[in-house]
């Protein structure tokens, strides 16, 4: 059993594994104007001993990154479907060949590594509505790993650290792109951002392609694939919607480019094969019960305001930003500025505490110091913070390090991203911090999924009323469940809501 525990391991841990500067490193995209329709591989190489040396070593690494793994009965049966869809993919007959991990990521992700690896978040699966579904995401992710595209586009990674060398080899099915002028996007990505290269649209169309003919091979429908790639754009665009974000996708969601438009191709693609099965009720009895959204061990978002029952700790966002929970550290992203909020080990002295987080900013490429360190008192809370100034992308930007101590060896702090001269807007956050009480962590609880069954005189309306959430509540269950505005239910259906 891994421990849930968040932040305290290194500072700024996300930071400093990036070693990078400022400056944005992104992974070269080709233009979609010189891309032709991916053609399937016509041979796929095996997966050899290199392979399963690098992917045995990369393994831990990403449980740590993304929360850990699942276990019981819905980890289970995420396992038996990636095996069953992974021996279509010609990497290795042999289903104990594979490694399929069901994460406690409250991220919509999936990924796979060389050497069998194959890892999808419970977050994304519950976005899903048939076992097709969860086969093509799996397929998905094994193509990318068949085509070896990964090596290809390793080439243009530029990255020193052992996140970064894994990073040259995952891939991932999210989709867009967003960032503040591309200010910093390294240093305040989230794992599943740091550990996933963005691939090219004719790269992202042959895995799709791949997952589709592993789809039919295992007798799926393989329209499965554009309806999971549907309810992915329809996802990051509510999300967009509800943080204000002008429909640009989360940071974390900038791996995979043009969902919408691959669901064209992708159902274009499904009508040359046979339909098959998709396995919905089955599907919908083994995901049931689990965690939805964040997992208090790994603190709660909601709405602005972000709350660790385990760690006793609180803090609000700034009006207009948005929050994105990760394994190590919460990001916090708005149209003018960026901020993570993350742990480290404390020996007792601020100052010096300060002063090592700008040293892991800045990592072996870029010497970041503070002008000075002051001292004062946050809600009872000890508080030091320091304020530098570093050109970037032709532009000034202050960098703001805010930390707190919470007891003689336990210390959290912010980084801050800002142009010159804004770092004020973060100061109602950094003035939020405070300690949370034992009845107060008590009455944290986590969301849950549950699949229901429609009663007679049910509607949208009416079961959108029983969602955990008071924002979009509709939205949310039709986007939850792959249903259209108009959707009428029927008496027996089965479906999903989000509950406490």
């Amino acid at each position: 059993m891994m421990k849930k525990r968040r932040f305290p391991a290194k500072i700024g841990l996300l930071v400093a594994s990036a070693a990078l500067s400022l400056a944005v490193l992104a992974s070269p995209s080709e233009p979609e104007a010189k891309e032709k329709k991916a053609a399937l591989p016509a041979t796929v190489a095996g997966i050899s001993a290199s392979d399963k040396q690098q992917g045995a070593k990369a393994h831990p690494e990403l449980l740590a990154e993304f929360g850990g793994a699942v276990s019981g009965p819905q980890a289970a049966y995420v396992e038996q479907v990636g095996k069953a869809i992974a021996v279509h993919s010609g990497l290795s007959n042999a289903k104990d060949d594979f490694t399929v991990t069901l994460l406690n990521s409250p991220v919509n992700n999936a990924f796979a590594i060389p050497g069998g690896y194959i890892y999808v978040t419970r977050q994304l699966t519950a976005l899903m509505n048939n076992e097709a579904e969860l086969a093509a995401v799996l397929g998905h992710e094994v193509g990318h790993v068949a085509a070896r595209h990964s090596n290809k586009r390793q080439k243009a990674a530029t990255r020193n650290s052992v996140i970064g060398v894994l990073g040259a080899v995952l891939s991932g099915v999210l989709l867009g792109d967003s960032s503040l002028g591309r200010l910093g996007q390294q240093v305040f990505s989230q794992g599943s951002q740091m550990l996933t290269l963005q691939y090219s649209r004719g790269q992202e169309i042959e895995s799709d392609n791949l997952g589709i003919s592993y789809l039919a091979k295992a007798k799926y429908d393989p329209r499965a694939m554009a309806s999971v790639l549907e309810s992915l754009a329809r996802q990051n665009a509510l999300e967009a919607q509800l943080r204000g974000t002008a429909n640009q996708v989360p940071e974390w969601a900038s791996t995979h480019p043009d969902p919408a438009s691959r669901v064209r191709d992708a159902r274009a693609r499904a009508g040359s094969y046979a339909t098959g099965t998709i396995n919905r009720e089955t599907f919908l009895s083994r995901i049931g019960g689990m965690t939805y959204g964040d997992d208090p061990k790994q603190g709660i978002i909601d709405g602005r305001n972000f709350v660790h029952p385990d760690l006793r700790l609180a803090f609000q966002a700034p009006d207009g930003f948005y929050m994105v929970n990760g394994t190590r550290a919460v990001s916090i992203n708005g149209q003018s500025g960026k901020a993570q909020f993350s742990g480290g080990s404390y020996s007792g002295d601020l100052d010096a505490y300060v002063r090592s987080v700008f040293t892991a900013v800045g990592g072996q490429q870029q010497q970041i110091a503070p002008q000075s360190i002051s001292r004062l008192t946050i809600n009872g809370l000890p508080a030091a913070y320091g304020l530098g100034r570093v050109n970037s992308s032709n532009q000034q930007v202050d960098i703001l390090v805010f930390a707190y101590e919470f007891a003689n060896d336990r210390a959290y702090h912010f980084v801050t991203l800002a142009p010159a001269g804004q770092s004020s807007m973060f100061s109602p956050m950094l003035n939020s911090m405070r300690r949370v009480s034992s009845t107060e962590a008590a009455q944290v609880k986590p969301r849950k999924l549950a699949v229901v069954t429609v009663a007679k005189g049910d509607t949208v309306q009416s079961l959108a009323s029983r969602m955990a959430y008071s924002d979009a509540p509709v939205e949310r269950f039709l986007v939850l469940n792959g249903l259209s505005s108009n959707a009428v239910l029927r008496a027996g259906d089965k479906v999903k809501i989000v509950t406490y």
